[in-house]
């Protein structure tokens, strides 16, 4: 009989991973406990995510059960007393309309940042230059929020009354005065909160970008501009993707600096530059030390649907890059 297919010919030699060369499963001791402690780890994480779904399920069923409330179209937040009355319309628009400022105005300038890092800068400048900004992301948002109300607050006015000059037919940026304590505040606020964390993770996707790529780019007479069209920007989409995810994230979820620029109101106002306006993390950190356990119930249940509008934010950023991961994979 051919000694290949002997019945007693002894089993492969595990691969270099410690695995089975035949059934990949980890054979040694040590890979044992690995593979266990890294599974326990991901069941883990889904447990205490579903434990913190179910719990601010149930505290919010019993706020916004029955008729005390309509809660995604009221305007008004009053959920103490015998008739309470709330909801999270002027919430939702507030936290959406500041995030949404604030990427506009931080994506693109963190990814110039980041190019400029990774392949402009010399190396003198460069690493000193990364060095800053991991550094503003470790500053508290305390910080941002102090810093905020007093310098950024009262220098804001002038581009307040420039922006009506200008773009005030709009009904967009139109400015009636006062101090600029407003959503456009706090996105720009939220802007330069979450440029580090855009920055670096952009810089760090740029950096991982093929050599021969930019070379054969060069080669073929492209300028430094052209090799960034070609050749980085396409080979770091997916990673400024998830960057912006990230950083829309923190945004999403500011609460101290929010808290601090914003004068809080329970209005949907149509320009940016009025003040007022509210966001759902400042909003439970307001209220959540004066309420009442119903009041307490009803935050709960603002915070829940913050906690699925960041979920879907993650879950199309993840369907995004996976469709890009595949269109690349068919275009190559």
């Amino acid at each position: 009989m051919n000694s290949a297919t002997s019945p007693t010919e002894t089993p492969p030699p595990p691969g270099n991973d410690g695995r089975s060369a035949v059934s990949g499963k980890a054979v040694r001791p040590g890979d044992r406990i690995f593979l266990g402690l890294s599974r326990g780890s991901g069941i883990a994480l889904l447990v205490i995510m579903a434990a913190i779904a179910v719990f601010l399920t149930y505290r919010s069923v019993l706020a916004i059960s029955g008729d005390k409330a309509n809660f995604f179209t009221t305007l008004d937040w009053n959920a103490t007393g015998m008739e309470p009355k709330f909801g999270i319309a002027v919430l939702a628009f507030g936290t959406v309309v500041s995030s949404v400022v604030a990427m506009v105005i931080a994506v693109p300038v963190a990814v110039g940042i980041a190019l400029f890092i990774s392949h402009y800068a010399p190396r003198k400048l460069s690493s000193p230059l990364g060095y800053v900004i991991d550094l503003l992301a470790a500053v508290p948002s305390i910080i941002y929020g102090l810093w905020g109300a007093l310098f950024l607050v009262p220098h804001l006015t002038g581009l307040y009354s420039w922006l009506d000059s200008y773009l005030g037919w709009t009904g967009i940026f139109s400015y009636g005065g006062g101090a600029a304590r407003s959503l456009f505040t706090v996105g720009i606020l939220l802007a330069i909160m979450v440029l580090p964390i855009v920055t670096s993770v952009s810089r760090e996707v740029f950096l991982q970008v093929p050599r021969m790529h930019e070379e054969a780019a060069l080669a073929l007479g492209a300028t430094r501009w052209e090799v960034i069209r070609m050749s980085v920007l396409p080979f770091g989409r997916s990673g400024v993707i998830s960057a912006s995810m990230l950083g829309l994230g923190r945004a999403l979820g500011e609460t101290m600096a929010v808290a601090t620029v914003l004068s809080p109101s329970f209005l949907i106002n149509t320009s940016l530059l009025d003040p007022g306006g509210g966001t759902f993390a400042q909003n439970i950190a307001s209220k959540f030390s004066e309420a009442d356990s119903f009041g307490q119930d009803a935050l709960i249940a603002s915070g829940l649907v913050l906690f699925v509008i960041t979920l879907l934010v993650n879950g199309a950023a993840r369907l995004i890059i996976a469709r890009r991961k595949e269109y690349s994979g068919a275009a190559a």
